[in-house]
């Protein structure tokens, strides 16, 4: 309890900035000298729900300020990240997350909703208007197009339309009362100390951010306008069309030239190249290099840089609710290109020091180059290099372990060759006969990256199967060869299937290895290997979308939507195993920071880590990434890693 006698802080605030929130993320938009806050609605405990109005000059009490410091006082909001970083903005000072529980993230452990409307209609919680307090944000928050009508004004303030400002105060209440219900609702599933721990880590590294090389990030948008003024001009020569960048006039004039096309996609613009020559093999080539996207990437670097020099925010803790995983936010970390060209320091100081034309020397395709870039706009701070470690086949490790799959844990054990042990096991050929580049060694992998959670045919297909030389008539067998190698991981998919069933008919505790199912509250939750459970909502028996009798939940599904949705044994296994490694990579990087390490980022399995020049060594970086959590027997796990001035993929 806090020095003010509370237990709890629940907390709303509405704010103004000229930064795009959603584009640029919390943290550049509380940077904005234009950033202020708005309304405070509070409520300490259980009292009524209160609100001042910052904007027209009401100030938070002495008490409120207190309590927003004193950590013996728990402060909640619906993603406290954003309350949090605002209100270190407007008093002037960082407030911890140390006492800070985000209802967001409560939500999420059990599979709801990321957004408050959302998880409280799912609730039957929320009766606020969406479409209205959407429309009083829009006024209030953000600029508007100064018009005859308003005077020429670039904003609204509550004058402008005291009954919308009393409207607004009375919604921030409400959005307070809704938070405060969701937590009642949820009251028997609190946030295990553990997730609390690894979500004041996830504040920690977002807190922290990651430096931008500005410069690259610059001439990188400069290179790539230049660049696509030249190939609009050579595109205007070589199809004489008003606008070559048009999908329709494109079309016509291919049609002319008897190519029929349905779709100028990359993949089917890539296929007819192929088979065309001339002026219209060059076309095509020009239609790819208009419709590269190479800088959206570093516009969004931009747009988030703050005025430390540093983006911020850019991951969100439990963003895939389903395992449990980090969501990528802003500029995307988790889906960067690979590096591939040859030089990678030459390419970046060309583009740094606005050197185009050498670089176009240099380089077949500067669209690509920009591309392979992109990582390297993260840079450590002076006196500092990154220390990059990620876990090795940290996936195929859990799933073997989960499983039992014996002969792969030795391989793991020993030299970890899994693409050639998969397939000497798979066609009974000697590892040693087994080359890197060999046609048996592409299958193995293409096995291995496809097939793992219950995948066919269509997996491998759309694996790249076919475009690494593979033909359509042997991936059935490929299937086949696979699953019989591994007999266990296949029994696991079926074994988790019947478990997960039985424990939603006979509402009963059961288990597989080192798995359980329980059924609580009208959920089925998986418990992991580590305590954390994965939420399945209302489940039931019903007919799947393949017409047969499975097992269903409410969840929200690809088009963002709360509906019904199928699963089964091997997408449980899927979820289980990425789950597992989640939490693998959550202990290695609690490790890493009780060992003193900053790190500033985090890509699937992999840390990027700040560390001072002269200081620690990759391999003592890779050896605690290593370590085995408490809850983890009999698992080989290894790290591999690099150093480097500039963030990318060894």
């Amino acid at each position: 309890m806090g020095e003010v006698g509370y237990k709890t802080l629940a907390i709303d605030i509405e704010t103004f900035s000229d930064v795009d929130l959603i584009k640029c993320g919390v943290y550049a938009y509380a940077d904005s000298p234009a950033f202020e806050i708005l309304l405070f609605a509070y409520s300490f405990d259980d009292e009524e729900t209160k609100i001042i109005d910052l904007a027209q000059g009401e100030q938070l009490t002495e008490e409120i300020k207190n309590a927003l410091s004193d950590v013996g006082i728990i402060k909640t909001a619906f993603n406290a990240n954003f309350e949090r970083t605002c209100l270190s903005k407007y008093m002037g000072v960082r407030l911890s997350p140390e006492s800070w529980v985000c209802t967001a993230v409560q939500s999420a452990m059990l599979a709801l909703p990321l957004s408050l409307e959302g998880v409280g209609a799912v609730l039957g919680l929320s009766e606020q208007k969406l479409k209205e307090g959407k429309d009083l944000i829009r006024y209030f928050c953000v600029p508007c197009k100064p018009t005859k009508t308003n005077g020429g004004r670039s904003r609204n303030l509550p004058c402008h339309a005291p009954e919308k400002w009393e409207q607004f105060k009375t919604y921030c209440i409400r959005d307070v009362d809704v938070e405060k219900g969701i937590r009642q609702k949820l009251h028997k599933f609190p946030i295990p100390e553990s997730e609390m721990a690894f979500y004041r880590l996830d504040q920690e590294i977002n807190d922290r951010g990651v430096l931008v090389d500005r410069e690259l990030v610059e001439q990188s948008i400069t290179c790539d306008l230049l660049h696509k003024d030249i190939v609009t001009n050579r595109a205007y020569e070589v199809t004489g069309l008003e606008n070559p960048n048009s999908v329709s006039q494109l079309k016509g004039w291919l049609s002319e030239r008897g190519v029929e096309i349905d779709s100028l996609s990359k993949g089917a613009v890539a296929e007819l190249i192929e088979d065309a020559d001339g002026e219209v093999l060059e076309a095509l080539k020009l239609r790819l290099l208009m419709a590269k996207t190479s800088v959206k990437k570093y516009e969004a670097i931009e747009r988030s840089v703050c005025s430390d020099g540093r983006v911020h925010g850019l991951l969100q803790f439990y963003g895939a609710n389903r395992t449990g995983r980090w969501a990528g936010r802003l500029v995307q970390v988790q889906n960067l290109p690979q590096n591939h060209i040859s030089d990678l320091e030459l390419a970046r100081s060309l583009v740094r020091r606005g050197q185009f034309e050498e670089l176009e020397l240099f380089y077949e395709s500067t669209p690509n180059v920009l591309s392979e870039l992109i990582r390297t706009a993260f840079i450590p701070k002076e006196g500092c290099r990154f220390i990059v470690a990620d876990f090795s086949a940290i996936e195929a490790r859990v799933l073997a372990w989960l499983s039992g799959e014996q002969w792969r844990l030795d391989v793991f054990a020993t030299h970890g060759k899994i693409y050639e042990a998969s397939a000497s096991a798979m066609f009974g050929v000697p590892i040693e006969e087994i080359t890197k580049g060999s046609p048996l060694r592409q299958k193995g992998k293409i096995a291995e990256l496809a097939l793992g959670y219950g995948g066919a045919v269509g997996a491998l297909t759309s694996m790249g199967a076919l475009a690494m030389g593979l033909s359509e008539e042997e991936l059935p067998g490929l299937v086949s060869t696979w699953r019989n190698a591994n007999p266990h991981i296949t029994q696991f998919w079926w074994d988790v299937d019947e478990a997960a069933v039985r424990a939603v008919r006979e509402r009963k505790e059961t288990q597989v290895g080192l798995i359980r199912f329980q059924y609580a509250s009208g959920i089925l939750f998986a418990m992991l290997p580590s305590g954390r459970k994965l939420a399945y909502v209302k489940p039931r028996m019903g007919v799947n979308k393949y017409g047969r009798d499975g097992l269903t939940y409410e969840g929200v599904g690809e088009n963002k939507k709360w509906e019904r949705m199928d699963t089964y044994g091997p997408k449980l296994v899927e979820n289980i195993v990425q789950g597992t490694s989640r939490d693998i990579l959550a202990e290695a990087m609690m490790r890493l920071k009780k060992a003193g390490f900053s790190i500033v980022f985090h890509v699937h399995d992999e840390a990027v880590l700040e560390v001072p020049e002269g200081e620690s060594s990759v391999e003592e970086v890779c050896r605690i990434m290593a370590e085995q959590p408490s809850w983890v027997h009999g698992l080989p796990l290894r790290a591999d890693g690099y150093e480097c001035q500039f963030y990318k993929k060894d």
